[in-house]
C-alpha cells in the first residue's frame, strides 16, 4: 500500500493538464472581460462619432435649410451612423440653442429614474448661433462580473453621454448681382 502511495505522489503524468485546468478559468474570465470592455468603449466611441456626424449637419446649416423636419433629419443621421451597435430606440438626444458658449452651465444634464436623458427640446438655431447637442444611451453589460463592477445604481447598465457645443457657420449667403 505504501508503494502505491509513493508511486502516486512521485508521478508527473498529467501535471500539465492539472496546471492548465487551474489557469484556464481565470484566463477565460479575463478574455471575456476584455471583450466586454472593448464593446463598451466601442459603443461609446460610436455614439460620439454619430453625434459628431449629425451635428455637422447643424453646423453647416444643412438641417436649417432642408425642406423636411429638422429633428427627423438629425435623428436619421444619428441613427444611420450608430446602427452598428446601438438601436435607434435606445438613443436620446437634444439640441438647444444657446445665447453664448458660457450658457452651457445653464443646461445641466438631467436623467429620469431609469437613467435616460431628459431632453430640453430640439432647436438648431440659425446663422452663427451657438448650439448644444447631446446624445445619450445606456449600455447593458452581458457579463455579470463586469456589469456588477461598472454598472450604475446596482443595475447591469451604464450611461454613455456625449456633448458637443458648436457655432453654426455663416451658411446664409446673399447672391451678388
Amino acid at each position: 500500500m505504501t508503494e502505491l502511495f509513493k508511486k502516486w505522489t512521485t508521478q508527473n503524468d498529467g501535471a500539465t493538464a492539472i496546471e492548465f485546468a487551474l489557469i484556464s478559468v481565470p484566463v477565460v474570465f479575463l478574455i471575456i472581460g476584455i471583450i466586454e470592455l472593448s464593446l463598451f468603449f466601442a459603443t461609446s466611441t460610436l455614439l460620439h462619432g454619430a453625434a459628431e456626424s449629425a451635428s455637422r449637419l447643424i453646423r453647416t446649416g444643412q438641417i436649417q435649410q432642408a425642406q423636411g423636419d429638422p429633428q427627423t433629419m438629425f435623428e436619421s443621421a444619428l441613427c444611420d451612423h450608430a446602427a452598428i451597435f446601438i438601436s435607434c430606440a435606445q438613443i436620446q438626444y437634444e439640441a438647444v440653442q444657446l445665447d453664448d458658449f458660457s450658457d452651457y452651465d445653464n443646461y445641466p444634464v438631467q436623467y429620469d429614474d431609469d437613467g435616460n436623458l431628459i431632453s430640453n427640446g430640439f432647436s438648431v438655431g440659425g446663422v452663427n448661433d451657438v448650439v448644444l447637442v447631446r446624445a445619450a444611451t445606456r449600455y447593458n453589460f452581458a457579463t455579470p462580473l463586469i456589469g456588477t463592477i461598472l454598472g450604475e445604481g446596482g443595475t447591469m447598465s451604464r450611461g454613455i453621454l456625449t456633448t458637443i457645443i458648436l457655432q453654426t457657420e455663416p451658411y446664409d449667403f446673399e447672391e451678388e448681382v
